[in-house]
């Protein structure tokens, strides 16, 4: 029987279905669904204008019997910058400017804005590394002058010469069949775990209330002030939001068969005024903290918002992980492990690939010894 892999691109999601989609996307994560993605593009959140434009990878099969069976689907983007990505090349671009080489567009293979380790290429026939050579001919063949695969499971196999992994850290927390929040704290060293309980005690002594609704219980009025403290947090840095009150307004109130359920909002209020929230989503296994905002500020609300109601969250439904988002050494002292992450790497412009290449091995051996220094200060007793 002939098989050919037919590769193409298409610039919108709406050029594919969301039944094809869900034919090769075997994965829960709600960050890879159909409509996380139709959301961010129909509310022009991820678009041209915004230097998003879709570039999505559809591979098809053609079989004697059967023509153009999409097989795989690898959403991704042709950057002409390196804003919401969190696996930072500005280095790479500075670099190359100073040189006078270009360095956009480049394509990249992510999810906009969201630092979470998934499957980046929807497919159960094909893998990643059989998209390395395809990818780099249509580079080379286009005007892109790089690739990079975010977030992505480690690819175990050997790698193509000029393709090069680089790893970062990130903090998550891990179910260990709790059965409360007490029980988690056991495990604490007396010190640490009298700290994380003054910490939650001073929520009540600030007369702070806390409510957690899932997607159906959240109202307009509910979005509307979240979107308002997901706004200041970015005005308070200087920036603009990267994700437009409409692309929420889909996520939650849209209705059609493929929507994204499984979202937690989890609200704060002082003397029934509400002052913080957090934004979650969470599949059935893991637990995704992605936005927080206040408007005004407390002692520990943060914490508790973020970290605290999360895992509290995660072990009443019996979640196995908790990725409360990038960054953030505070969040080892309250039981958040490092973990790394892998991405994946090419640039077209041969003389700086040596230059690459032992970045990255360099940047590689900082985060294994990285890792290992937060190891060491977990609050867990040895």
């Amino acid at each position: 029987m002939n098989i050919n892999l037919n590769i193409n691109f298409i610039d919108n999601i709406n050029q594919i279905t969301d039944l094809d989609w869900q034919q090769v996307n075997s994965s829960p994560c709600p960050f890879i669904q159909y409509s996380f993605f139709e959301a961010l593009e129909n509310s022009q959140s991820a678009s041209a204008q915004q230097g998003w434009q879709a570039h999505h990878l559809i591979a098809s099969l053609s079989k004697e019997e059967t023509a153009n069976e999409v097989t795989a689907i690898m959403p991704m983007y042709l950057k002409s910058h390196s804003w919401g990505e969190y696996v930072f090349d500005w280095d790479w671009a500075e670099a190359f400017k100073r040189n006078g080489i270009e360095y956009y567009p480049k394509l990249v293979a992510t999810i906009p804005f969201t630092p979470v380790t998934s499957d980046k290429l929807l497919s159960t026939q094909v893998s990643l590394s059989e998209l390395f050579k395809p990818l780099i001919e249509h580079c080379e063949q286009e005007d892109i002058h790089s690739w990079h695969l975010l977030y992505c499971h480690q690819i175990k196999t050997e790698l193509p010469e000029d393709v090069y992994e680089r790893n970062t850290v990130q903090f998550h927390w891990f179910n260990r069949d709790y059965q409360s929040f007490d029980h988690f704290l056991e495990g604490f060293t007396s010190r640490k775990r009298k700290n994380t309980r003054k910490e939650r005690l001073s929520i009540i002594q600030q007369e702070l209330t806390v409510r957690q609704l899932t997607r159906d219980e959240i109202t307009e009025q509910d979005l509307k002030f979240f979107y308002l403290t997901y706004q200041i947090t970015y005005l308070r840095r200087g920036h603009q939001p990267h994700l437009n009150y409409e692309f929420f307004s889909q996520l939650i109130f849209n209705n059609n068969q493929n929507k994204v359920d499984n979202i937690l909002l989890i609200i704060a209020s002082n003397s029934y005024e509400d002052v913080a929230c957090s934004l979650f989503f969470y599949d059935d296994k893991q637990l995704y903290g992605r936005y927080w905002g206040c408007t005004e500020q407390y002692n520990n609300l943060h914490f508790e918002l973020c970290y605290y109601q999360g895992i509290e969250f995660c072990i009443r439904n019996k979640l196995k992980q908790f990725n409360p988002g990038t960054q953030g050494e505070h969040k080892i002292q309250r039981g958040f492990e490092p973990v790394l992450t892998y991405s994946y790497h090419w640039v077209k412009h041969e003389p700086f690939r040596n230059a690459v290449k032992n970045f990255c091995q360099q940047e590689q051996q900082s985060m294994l010894a990285y890792q290992q220094q937060c190891q060491q200060l977990l609050p867990f007793k040895q």
